[in-house]
């Protein structure tokens, strides 16, 4: 028997119709100096005219939908995610603590304290942050957002493809941004479904290649 997929096709559509609108239907356009210089045709899609300035906004806004009640939320970010999640908290009224590593960017820090969150800088980078994170969810009974882990995260992204697919041509292939995998698996759950000859390409920093490796390792 085929199990069902962890991310829902109804979910995304859902999605589409609860997410706040300043992160919805973001600009689409053909980028013809990137044409000329690749020979071929390509549209990019603008993630960052809104108050957060990154697709995050999204997944925290669909996923906030989904609580039962008002849980106090804590997690651990580098900055967009956090910010993303206070948007979607501040807007419900729910308390949330973020805790991010003392190399955070400061602007990213101060917007996320601006939002309303009690932002806790712990260790020099995010493993640290998350092992506070954890800690703290322990011991107070909040709940712990993991960013990457959590469905209805991955589904708020997915309506980025939902808004690609309206371009009036085919894509024959769609280049997503891939950090812990919610943009990329959100958005290939809807392209797939709906035009499974277009080809998904995940493309993560050289730096930063965990996520690559580990797909390569199955």
């Amino acid at each position: 028997m085929i199990e069902p997929h962890r991310l829902s096709l109804e979910r995304i559509e859902q999605a589409a119709g609860v997410i706040d609108p300043v992160f919805l239907n973001s600009p689409q356009f053909r980028a013809e100096p990137l044409e000329r210089q690749l020979d071929c045709r390509v549209v990019v899609k603008v993630e960052t005219l809104n108050p957060i300035r990154s697709f995050k906004g999204r997944g925290a806004e669909f996923f906030a939908t989904t609580l039962k009640g008002r849980p106090p939320l804590v997690c651990a970010t580098a900055g967009n995610f956090g910010q993303g999640l206070a948007f979607a908290a501040r807007k419900r009224g729910l308390a949330l603590t973020i805790f991010a590593g003392v190399t955070a960017n400061p602007l990213k820090v101060e917007r996320m304290r601006a939002l309303g969150a009690d932002v806790r800088l712990v260790g020099k980078n995010f493993k640290a942050a998350h092992s506070a994170a954890k800690a703290f969810a322990a011991e107070t009974r909040a709940q712990l957002i993991e960013d990457g882990r959590v469905a209805a995260i991955s589904e708020g992204a997915g309506t980025i493809g939902l808004e690609l697919l309206r371009w009036p041509e085919r894509f024959d292939a769609i280049l997503v941004p891939l950090g812990d995998g919610a943009l990329l698996g959100g958005v290939a759950r809807w392209v797939k479904a709906h035009r499974p000859d277009t080809r998904m390409i995940g493309i993560c920093a050289s730096g930063a290649p965990a996520m690559e490796r580990s797909w390569r390792a199955g």
